[in-house]
C-alpha cells in the first residue's frame, strides 16, 4: 500500500506544481518527515510517518544484507531515503 501511494504521489507531483512545492517546503521544516506526511494526508495520500521511516530503514537494511557476509554497520556515503525522495520530487 505505502509504495503504491508513494508512486501515485510522485506521478502527481510531476503534474501539480503546488503539491510539489508544498512537499519541498515541508522538507525544509524543523520536523521535515512529520510535515511531509501531514501535507500528504491533507491532500489525500495515505502516507504516515511510521511507514515513511520504515521505508528508509528497509532500504538501508537491504543494502547491509546485500554486502558479502552481511554488514554490521552503516556504510559512509549511503544516502538517506527521505532526502532522495525530496530530490526526486524536486526534479522536473
Amino acid at each position: 500500500m505505502f509504495e503504491n501511494e508513494l508512486r501515485r504521489l510522485l506521478a502527481d507531483c510531476k503534474r501539480d506544481g503546488g503539491l510539489r512545492e508544498a512537499l519541498i517546503s515541508a522538507g525544509k521544516s524543523a520536523d521535515p518527515m512529520k510535515a511531509f506526511c501531514e501535507v500528504c494526508r491533507a491532500r489525500g495520500y495515505e502516507i504516515y510517518l511510521g511507514e515513511l521511516f520504515a521505508y528508509g530503514q528497509d532500504m538501508n537494511d537491504s543494502k547491509l544484507r546485500s554486502t558479502n557476509g552481511g554488514g554490521s554497520f552503516e556504510i559512509d556515503g549511503w544516502s538517506d531515503a527521505f532526502e532522495n525522495l525530496l530530490t526526486e520530487i524536486g526534479e522536473d
